[in-house]
């Protein structure tokens, strides 16, 4: 199945993708799947078939998650980004009739995208690795301070947070990196002289949409 008036945008974090989605939805008329679009099917998934991304919906003692060790998060991640892949083209299945433009920020690999949509369709965003070790928590969303939160109620928050810090490490990992950097897409890569508009430019340009 093609996907010819969809555009989607993957790479790691902190390298605006939603943000870059939410705009060209704006600007044409489009529709915006931003971060994590597939939770509108999270209350109805039967955990035995989605284990890694239906773990924080029936997760008792959320201290469990943070004291996972570096490779069962690792682990995790992974599992939920295969799975996240099943519920997202399940949900944009839905969408392949619509005449407007769909802007994607996708969990969706790159070996199944090279096979679904168009080569300039698609566009790489990263940033530096280690920025989303070192800014984690910087961020005011209050997801992230929730864990926050919990990291500093351990006995020795110390340790707690270098646990974390080791697991996010490993899913920001050079290797990751740079198997983005030279999977044959185009690849913006974050710039923090560049204004957004300009950003927007450059991905627009990648998609032919200038």
């Amino acid at each position: 199945m093609q996907f010819s008036n969809f555009y989607f945008i993957t790479g790691n974090a902190y390298a605006g993708k939603s943000t870059m989605v939410k705009l060209l939805a704006g600007r044409y008329g489009g529709i915006a799947c931003e971060e994590n679009y597939h939770n509108r099917l999270l209350p109805e998934l039967d955990s035995r078939e989605f284990p890694c991304v239906t773990y924080t919906r029936d997760l008792k003692d959320w201290h469990d998650f943070i004291r996972r060790s570096p490779e069962e998060y690792e682990a995790w991640i992974d599992g939920a980004s295969r799975e996240c892949e099943i519920l997202e083209l399940r949900i944009l299945k839905d969408l392949i009739r619509q005449e407007m433009p769909v802007f994607v920020d996708t969990n969706i690999s790159v070996e199944t995208l090279k096979k679904i949509a168009e080569h300039n369709h698609v566009l790489i965003m990263l940033a530096d690795p280690q920025i989303s070790v070192d800014r984690f928590f910087e961020r005011p969303d209050r997801e992230k301070q929730f864990l926050y939160r919990l990291i500093m109620e351990e006995p020795d928050p110390e340790r707690a947070m270098e646990n974390y810090r080791q697991g996010l490490m490993r899913i920001n990992s050079q290797e990751k990196y740079d198997s983005f950097l030279h999977c044959g897409f185009n690849v913006i890569r974050r710039d923090d002289c560049r204004t957004v508009e300009q950003t927007l430019r450059l991905v627009e340009k990648a998609f032919g949409l200038e």
